[in-house]
């Protein structure tokens, strides 16, 4: 019952979090979908969450920070990603390949490498389980 308590709440705020991620892509292909949630039970105050990220032919995200508390590991689905966090240099990763994002990164390019051919990622968060906002973009 205790999970019960915690997981509703963080999966109505991831809700909200994803409906910002989908408005904030540049293209109306592009979407993120929950693909699980979970506290992790001998983490007290973290949780497990992992998002599809969904690009359409020259889809893009804006520019945008994770929670504060979010250790991010992501692995390229299908097709080929661009990502560059700030300081680091843009990088393309193909299907099959992964990478990291450190807490209080700024992820400054997240784009398809493609302009013809969809791509999609599964990005797992580790972080703090009240935290309310998965994702902030830059204004």
């Amino acid at each position: 019952m205790k999970n019960k308590r915690i997981v509703l709440p963080l999966l109505a705020a991831i809700g909200m979090t994803f409906a910002g991620v989908s408005v904030a892509a540049d293209n109306a292909g592009d979407s993120v979908k929950p693909n699980f949630s979970h506290a992790i039970p001998n983490v007290p105050g973290k949780s497990l969450i992992a998002v599809e990220v969904s690009y359409s032919p020259g889809g893009a995200s804006v520019p945008h920070h994770h929670a504060h508390s979010a250790f991010i590991y992501a692995y390229v689905v299908s097709g080929s990603i661009v990502s560059q966090v700030e300081g680091q240099p843009e990088r393309t990763y193909n299907a099959g390949e992964s990478f990291y994002e450190a807490p209080d990164s700024h992820h400054v390019v997240s784009r398809n490498a493609s302009q013809t051919e969809p791509a999609k990622l599964l990005a797992v968060f580790v972080v703090n389980t009240h935290d309310k906002a998965l994702t902030t973009f830059d204004k």
